[in-house]
């Protein structure tokens, strides 16, 4: 839109850079209804919550001095726009551009608080760009300005699925919003549905749900974070329930020492677990008081040692919660935590 009159010193023009895809029809702040006020000011700028827009502000100087320009926008909230300029001063008989950066919150919609009488939700600005300007030279302070109208439309996926007449309608694309605000989160729910099933993904409310599908006991005792990983777990632990891996995948799970699998000696590991047994009493092998002893032998024993970083803390009696679990009912063990 262009301004101009006789005598005018600075001639200014608005381009917006994005075209609606529908003309939009101005909406009633408080019912929401189609209103009977039109647009007069033959310049729109259609706003999508997310999505960046922008307007050209054309500047021309039809006079013979130098001018000093200030910008300036009401009619809506400020920190939706940003100004951009080449400079404040403007050459005569030159142009220049300026640009109005708008960007909305995405969640503009989810944070209006519930609309009344009393608070509307509005969705059409009528809004004024102001360009103050000084000549060089002189005090004479002079004011151009320029309106436009500001619109918030929500964008509907669903305009892709209807012929392309009908997208031309501002009314469709805000009605079709609706259903897609019903159904969207199912539809997202189940392409995203293995990660509700994911103990290290799922939501923290549903991880008793999962817990229950593996028959695994929830433990107040453990973090949120070491639940996931036992939940995910279970099955392996199980597995293995009554072993030396069982036994060291379980306090590796809780204690988050390496396995050190690749290490062969258990003494060298950070859980190490050594059984406690002997060939017995062999005649003609064994030799009393060397290799074998007279009564005090305990079968089927073992030792379990964990060696932490000095500032790791361990609750011995969760860890012995974990062998007492995790060993066969016959076995006996010793624990230390170096």
């Amino acid at each position: 839109m262009t301004q101009a009159r006789s005598g005018q010193i600075l001639r200014l023009q608005l381009t917006p850079m994005g075209r609606p895809q529908a003309t939009p029809t101005p909406v009633s702040a408080v019912t929401g209804s189609v209103a009977t006020e039109t647009s007069t000011t033959g310049c729109q700028v259609v706003l999508h919550p997310g999505e960046p827009s922008e307007m050209v502000v054309h500047l021309e100087n039809l006079g013979t001095r130098t001018l000093q320009l200030n910008l300036q926008v009401e009619g809506f909230p400020t920190e939706w726009c940003r100004i951009g300029m080449e400079g404040n001063e403007l050459l005569p008989g030159q142009r220049m551009e300026a640009l109005l950066y708008f960007q909305l919150p995405i969640n503009f919609f989810e944070e209006q608080k519930t609309f009344s009488q009393d608070n509307p939700l509005i969705l059409d600005y009528r809004s004024c760009i102001y360009v103050d300007y000084v000549p060089v030279d002189t005090d004479s302070r002079q004011v151009e300005s320029a309106t436009f109208d500001l619109y918030i439309r929500p964008r509907s996926l669903y305009l892709n699925f209807v012929p392309a007449l009908y997208r031309e309608v501002d009314f469709i694309g805000r009605f079709l919003k609706i259903f897609e605000e019903t159904f969207e989160p199912a539809v997202q729910a189940m392409d995203v549905l293995w990660a509700y099933l994911d103990p290290l993904t799922a939501p923290q409310a549903l991880l008793p749900f999962l817990a229950y599908w593996v028959a695994w006991p929830m433990d107040p005792r453990w973090s949120t974070q070491k639940q996931r990983r036992l939940i995910s777990q279970a099955l392996d632990i199980y597995r293995w329930r009554g072993t030396r891996k069982g036994l060291r995948l379980y306090l590796h799970l809780y204690t988050d020492l390496p396995l050190d699998e690749d290490i062969p000696q258990e003494a060298d590991k950070h859980i190490g677990i050594e059984e406690v047994f002997g060939d017995g009493f062999v005649l003609s092998t064994t030799r009393l008081g060397q290799d074998s002893i007279m009564g005090g032998g305990r079968p089927y024993h073992f030792i379990v040692t964990l060696r932490p970083a000095p500032d790791v803390q361990i609750d011995q009696q969760l860890v012995r919660h974990i062998i007492e679990q995790e060993k066969p009912a016959f076995c006996t063990y010793e624990l230390y935590i170096e």
